[in-house]
């Protein structure tokens, strides 16, 4: 059952961060104009920065990151300590009233996804009661995407950012959700944007190997948020005004109904 409740769920990738792009002038334009906008943020690039200086080599599998003891200490402190930190105090400069907030602080619960990616989660809970209490304060909840262990006491779990941006819509049956990313939208075979595609579209570019790499977490989140979701959207983030162009429905990535 899909719900209008005036909520857009929005997640800037590691890929675009920290890019010249209007991404947070134009949430902070949304959120001042009385939008409510839930904002989970990954931060891959970073983590890899410095996984990279401390000689360890980055590796992914079908776009989600092998997390071994060290590497999961890194997302850690990179994703709920500087990346995290870093985006409220852009938001508070630009007179947002923001708060940052761990995945793994009881939001998202997760147990392990697969023993060859190490620790990362695969998300099993989704608690929304924080959230829609910022919300309705009028705060702009900013969401590391870190899980609690419902499977290993003290534990906590990378999860993908795309994927726990999905569970999060999905949880507070959002009117919206927009992964912002750094390329122009889905693309066919052709490398041409989808401008709109149906969940079973979405799938069978997964299972014909044309969506590759990062979009597959993407494409699958939007499948899973849109059981509750009105609709979601894949845009190119370093676009300027990419975020307003997609919430006037404006022709810009694919839309997934």
């Amino acid at each position: 059952m899909k719900n209008s409740s005036n909520i857009t769920v929005i997640k800037i990738g590691g890929s675009t961060l920290g890019e010249t792009d209007s991404t947070f002038a134009d949430i902070a334009s949304l959120h001042k104009k009385g939008w409510k906008v839930v904002l989970i943020h990954g931060g891959g690039k970073e983590i890899s920065k410095w996984i990279n200086i401390q000689g360890i080599e980055p590796n992914f599998v079908d776009g989600l990151r092998v997390t071994d003891r060290k590497t999961l200490d890194v997302a850690i402190a990179v994703l709920s300590g500087k990346v995290n930190s870093e985006i409220v105090t852009e938001f508070q400069n630009m007179g947002v009233n923001s708060v940052g907030v761990a995945g793994s602080s009881g939001i998202i619960e997760a147990k392990q996804l697969d023993s060859k990616l190490g620790f990362v989660g695969e998300i099993t809970k989704c608690n929304t009661r924080v959230i829609l209490s910022l919300l309705d304060d009028g705060f702009l909840p900013i969401i590391s995407p870190l899980a609690l262990s419902s499977d290993i006491k003290n534990q906590i779990y990378n999860t993908n950012a795309d994927t726990a941006a999905g569970f999060i819509a999905k949880g507070l049956a959002a009117e919206n959700i927009i992964f912002q990313t750094d390329v122009p939208g889905i693309m066919d075979s052709n490398k041409r944007v989808i401008p709109q595609m149906t969940k079973a579209q979405a799938l069978e570019l997964i299972e014909t190997g044309i969506a590759q790499g990062g979009m597959i977490p993407k494409i699958r989140a939007c499948i899973n948020a849109l059981e509750y979701v009105n609709t979601g959207r894949i845009i190119d983030g370093r676009e300027p005004g990419a975020l307003l162009t997609a919430f006037t429905n404006g022709n810009i990535g694919t839309r997934i109904v």
